[in-house]
Order: C-alpha cells, then sequence, then structure tokens
C-alpha cells in the first residue's frame, strides 16, 4: 500500500500527540508515593558499610541511614526492597520500586535513563592487593594481562573494561572478591575507595587498599524520567538533610568525614 508523504507526516504527528497525551496523563510519582505513604528503596544488602545486615538481620549502612532520612524529610515511610546489583537499574525502569540508594554513580550513559538527584556523596576508584604483594599496581594498566575483581555490572567493571587487556572477573558482592583475592585466584580487586579501607579492614584478610585511579565519581539518586516534582522533592530532602546537620552527622558515623566534598 503506498502514502503519500504527506499522509505518512500526518500519521507520525497523530502518533507524537498520542504519546504527549498518554504521557501527560501519567501522574507524578510524588503523587503516587504521597498517596501510598512510603517510598520504595532499592538497595543490594550486601554492600557494607554502605548496605547490608547487621548480626540481627536488620538492615544496617550509610545509604540507609540516608534513604531512611530522605524518606522522612519526604514525609514518607522508607520502604527497602532488596535487590541485586546486576539488576537493579533495570528494576528501577521496570518501576518495581521508585528509587536507588545504593551508591549508583552518576555516567552520561546513565543519564540518557534516568534523571539523579543532586550528587550526595563523592568518591573515586581505589584498588585493593594483598598485603605480601611483591607487585605494586599503581594503574589499571599495570594490570594488562592480570586478574582484575570488580562487581558485576558496577561503574568500576565499565572503568576497567575501557582501559582494555585486563582479565575481568565479576562477582555479585564485594566480600567474595575479597576472598578470592586473599586466595591469589585474581591479582586485584577495583572498587569504591571509601569502602575499600572499610572491607579491608572488616575481613581480616591479609589484604590492604592499593593505588587510587582514575577521576572522582559523583553518586546520586536515580529516579525514571517524566517525574519532575518527584525528582525536585528528593533533592529538597537532600538538601535539608544536609543544612540542619543530619547528612553530617551520618557522614561522621560510618567514614568519618564528610563524603559529599
Amino acid at each position: 500500500m503506498n502514502f503519500s508523504r504527506t499522509t505518512l507526516a500526518l500519521i507520525a504527528l497523530g502518533s507524537v500527540v498520542h504519546f504527549s497525551a498518554a504521557h501527560a496523563d501519567t501522574p507524578d510519582l510524588l503523587d503516587t508515593v504521597k498517596a501510598r505513604g512510603t517510598l520504595r528503596i532499592a538497595l543490594e544488602g550486601t554492600y557494607p558499610p554502605f548496605n547490608s545486615k547487621d548480626a540481627s538481620g536488620q538492615l544496617v549502612g550509610f545509604d540507609v541511614d540516608i534513604a531512611r532520612a530522605v524518606a522522612q524529610k519526604m514525609g514518607l515511610k522508607a520502604e527497602f526492597v532488596l535487590t541485586e546489583w546486576s539488576g537493579i537499574l533495570a528494576g528501577l525502569q521496570a518501576k518495581k520500586f521508585d528509587v536507588i540508594v545504593n551508591q549508583v554513580a552518576i555516567t552520561p550513559e546513565r543519564r540518557k535513563v534516568f534523571d539523579f538527584s543532586n550528587p550526595y556523596v563523592v568518591s573515586g576508584a581505589q584498588l585493593i592487593q594483598r598485603q605480601n604483594d611483591s607487585a605494586r599496581y599503581n594503574t589499571l594498566d599495570a594490570l594488562k594481562g592480570k586478574k582484575l575483581g570488580v562487581g558485576t555490572g558496577s561503574n568500576y567493571e565499565q572503568i576497567a573494561r575501557e582501559v582494555g587487556g585486563i582479565q575481568i572477573r565479576t562477582y555479585k558482592a564485594a566480600p567474595d572478591t575479597l576472598k578470592d583475592l586473599s586466595l591469589r585466584r585474581i591479582d586485584a580487586a577495583l572498587n569504591d575507595r571509601l569502602l575499600a579501607a572499610y572491607l579491608v579492614k572488616q575481613s581480616g584478610l591479609p589484604l590492604q587498599a592499593g593505588a587510587r585511579v582514575g577521576e572522582r565519581i559523583t553518586m546520586g539518586i536515580p529516579v525514571r524520567k517524566g517525574n519532575p516534582k518527584f525528582l525536585a522533592a528528593v533533592n529538597k530532602a537532600l538538601a535539608d538533610l544536609k543544612k540542619d546537620g543530619t547528612y553530617g552527622k551520618i557522614s561522621q558515623k560510618w567514614f568519618g568525614q564528610d563524603v559529599s566534598k
């Protein structure tokens, strides 16, 4: 069947108008969560000191405290949804939860899919090595031909793959990475600099924090696009937490420093 260019243009325009009207009818997420009374927050639960379970099975960590405080500032109750990192962004897109508070790095690629809150953590990548290693890897280039452990689907996996020539080993949980490093199954691990020192101390394994590599990384709270009121409310909550000193107390509690700078 043949169509004129005008006819095709009208069909295309009608499709755009129909999509725009449907999108306009979709309520902002802020209205939805206010009506529900809860903020559904995704995190791993296996990423200390940001989020993990204590001996009694309760969620604890920097991100847990921040998430609860954000929800409270928004007049909502925090409802946590434990999700493996490898599927956490897809879960947000599929509307399985409202936000992710799990050290999600703000990248150009992710900005194409999600809106992000203002940064609430500034960090960077750091290597972890065995204490008795004779080799010292001061750059990622020095690991070419070596085995490097990273979190599955993490920003650090992407950083390592961009270097090329490194044998990447992916892990669902950071403690598994460190165990394999101590057993010499990998040559080094790459993770968040704020996490590295904590992990080395808590693991009790003969490991040490290595060189910092790459540029600084900012972490934010990703939100599905098309929810400007909700995003503004999250940003206001974060700003209020910093203004009234709550953020500073949480940061000092877990890291002994202000990790927003």
